[in-house]
């Protein structure tokens, strides 16, 4: 399994607009197949700051996901508006 944190930086006039391609990234991406969990987390101390954190089975489930439209567009909405940093953790299945 690979657990992936994508840490987002937006100014407070952008926020409303990124959070909401988050919510739409997150509620396709809980269908796609492989997908284990999906959610976007918020810091209670820095307003400017979202996190991602997914978990997929496996590298061919999150390639999918990576290549797909809804992805694309709602990545594009993000990156276009804040900043992104990504990290991806594989761990072994229970």
């Amino acid at each position: 399994m690979l657990r992936l944190n994508c840490f987002i930086r937006v100014s407070v006039e952008h926020r409303e607009t990124v959070l909401a391609a988050a919510r739409r990234l997150t509620a396709a991406s809980l269908q796609q197949e492989g997908c284990v969990a999906y959610d976007i987390f918020e810091s209670v101390t820095r307003p400017e700051v979202l996190m991602i954190c997914e978990t997929w089975c496996d590298r061919q489930a999150l390639d999918m996901h990576s290549a797909s439209q809804v992805f694309a567009e709602e990545v594009g909405v993000m990156r276009s508006l804040a900043e992104m940093k990504l990290e991806i953790f594989p761990f072994p299945a229970d």
